[in-house]
């Protein structure tokens, strides 16, 4: 298996009214979390741009570079991401270890009326988790698991999903800059051929990759 960039370039039109119109509103949502939680600290909590996550997505989805429509954001926040898929038909999921923000994106969730899936736990499946090295944090696998990204004899899933990692087409991540390498290394080795990553770097830089069989 290897990972490929994409060459997307979306073209440059105007946001549908309604993703305009959940944005406006997800931000006044956000604002008004922030003016409740005065003293809390969010330094995690830092919000993908939707003016460039939504033409990415919209580009992966017109050109069906996926067999299905399966999406997952690793580290979800409020839930802009997971909010934009389902947006996009996907059937949405995201992945968030604070309860507090959890519950935040499912009822941001359900006032724009979107069906959406948060669930509360770690973006590390069972027996997965990183350790820091000098030029990022490393991924560490389950003992036995395959590191040339080859299928296992299970995949793993997330707690409370109803697909193994092999089944989600779409994984969305606005990683540390510590973390770029970490959160490819982990969907090289969870997802299945012809799954794409969408990752967010920050500045207006996002980018998306797809893995493929060599020959392909």
């Amino acid at each position: 298996m290897a990972i490929r960039e994409l060459d997307l370039r979306p073209p440059k039109v105007p946001l549908p009214p309604e993703v305009t119109g959940f944005i406006a509103a997800a931000h006044r949502a956000m604002d008004s979390y922030d003016d409740a939680h005065p003293y809390r600290e969010k330094p995690n909590f830092v919000h993908c741009d939707p003016e460039l996550l939504y033409p990415v997505l919209a580009e992966v989805t017109r050109r069906e570079l996926t067999y299905g429509r399966v999406f997952c954001e690793l580290g979800s926040g409020f839930g802009m991401g997971v909010c934009l898929a389902s947006m996009l038909g996907y059937r949405a999921y995201g992945i968030e270890i604070d309860p507090d923000v959890v519950r935040f994106s499912r009822e941001l969730a359900r006032s724009q009326g979107l069906n959406v899936e948060i669930l509360e736990t770690s973006y590390f499946p069972e027996g997965f988790s990183s350790y820091p090295g000098e030029g990022g944090d490393g991924l560490i696998h389950p003992q036995g698991y395959p590191l040339d990204g080859s299928p296992p004899r299970h995949w793993p899933r997330y707690e409370g999903m109803d697909h193994d990692t092999d089944e989600i087409d779409v994984f969305f991540v606005y990683p540390w800059p510590k973390e770029h390498e970490l959160f490819q290394e982990l969907f090289h080795a969870v997802a299945s051929d012809g799954a794409v990553l969408v990752a967010y770097y920050g500045d207006g830089e996002i980018c998306a990759y797809q893995k493929r069989m060599p020959e392909d």
